[in-house]
C-alpha cells in the first residue's frame, strides 16, 4: 500500500511587543525554511505578525512552539493566535516566503 503523509496546514496571528519591526518576519522565515515548512507571514498595520504554516505535523509543531514561546531576540511575545488548522493532502504554498 502507498503510505499516506499526512500535511497539516495552520494560520497564525503573533500579538507581540515589538523592538524591531522587521526583525521578527525575518527570524520567522528563517525558522520556517530550516523547520522544512511551507508557509509564508507578513507584519500588519495593526503590529501584529500573521501567516499561513503548512507541512508535516510534528514540524508544524515545532514552528507553533517557536512562534508562542521564542520569536525574535527583540519581541516580547505576548500570545499566539492559531486558527484554520486542518489536514491536507498535498502542500498548497511552496517555499517559506516574506509577503509585503
Amino acid at each position: 500500500s502507498i503510505l499516506h503523509i499526512i500535511l497539516v496546514h495552520t494560520e497564525y496571528t503573533v500579538y507581540h511587543t515589538i523592538m524591531d519591526y522587521f526583525c521578527m518576519i525575518q527570524y520567522t522565515e528563517d525558522q520556517g525554511r530550516s523547520l522544512g515548512l511551507s508557509g509564508w507571514v507578513k507584519n500588519t498595520r495593526q503590529g501584529t505578525v500573521i501567516g499561513q504554516i503548512q507541512g508535516h505535523p510534528d514540524r508544524v509543531n515545532d514552528m507553533k512552539l517557536w512562534l508562542k514561546n521564542v520569536g525574535s531576540p527583540s519581541s516580547r511575545i505576548d500570545r499566539t493566535v492559531f486558527s484554520n488548522e486542518r489536514d491536507i493532502s498535498k502542500l498548497e504554498i511552496h517555499g517559506f516566503s516574506t509577503r509585503y
